[in-house]
């Protein structure tokens, strides 16, 4: 009993530790800056139409900051898109970062793309799967349907966890090989600020690392239960 609770805890921390991390780093810098010229969407824009991405748009959204490569938008949410402060135009320039990523092809991105749209719904299939394997047991009266139906079942919800351990180091690309220089080079962080980005991207690419583990648990839990 200790140590399920003790395991528990553990679990608890990894996962939701870097969550709450990355909102207390963006919170901290997220604080109007009146010497910043431009709101994080009005950057993205500045900065698509620099690397002569005038094609891609930049939209307000409620549903997360992220970029679109299927209809090639950077959407950023109200705080970001409206904001002047550290945290809107760090974020703002990752978010570039991947359409750049997605103009020169950087594989990774692609790979990751395409393993989304397999993956959409792939997690909620396996589930079902899982769930119908004493039904496939009963039906066909052997344990090898209740094998494949498992098999099915895992192999579904590996691609959503795939897609989480591939996400990571493509985020950490758009950072620190694309926004973060473009920060520092085009002088568009006031002196003493890079410390203060390197923390937001850091932040945000930990939260990817929580997402990656918390799959994973899924996954253990499901083979955890179908060996009892």
């Amino acid at each position: 009993m200790v140590r399920a609770v003790l395991l528990l805890i553990i679990v608890g921390a990894v996962i939701l530790g870097p969550q709450l991390w990355t909102r207390r780093v963006f919170s901290k810098h997220s604080a109007p800056r009146p010497d910043y010229p431009g709101t994080g969407g009005e950057l993205a824009r500045h900065l698509l139409n620099r690397f002569d991405l005038q094609h891609v748009k930049v939209e307000p959204t409620e549903k997360g900051d992220h970029y679109d490569p299927a209809i090639k938008t950077v959407r950023l949410t109200p705080p970001i898109f409206d904001g002047k402060s550290l945290t809107a135009i760090t974020v703002a320039a990752h978010e570039v970062g991947h359409a750049i990523q997605d103009h020169l092809g950087y594989r990774p991105l692609a790979e990751r793309t395409k393993l989304v749209r397999v993956a959409q719904g792939a997690e909620k299939v396996g589930a079902v799967l899982m769930m119908g394997i004493p039904i496939a047991a009963a039906i066909a009266r052997t344990p090898a349907a209740s094998i494949v139906v498992m098999l099915a079942g895992l192999a579904t919800m590996g691609i959503s966890t795939l897609v989480h351990i591939l996400t990571l180091p493509v985020e950490w690309d758009a950072s620190f090989r694309r926004a973060l220089p473009i920060l520092r080079q085009g002088q568009y962080l006031a002196p003493g600020d890079e410390q203060g980005a390197r923390s937001i991207l850091t932040a945000a690419a930990l939260t990817y690392v929580a997402a990656s583990l918390a799959s994973l648990l899924n996954l253990w839990r499901w083979i955890g239960f179908l060996r009892r």
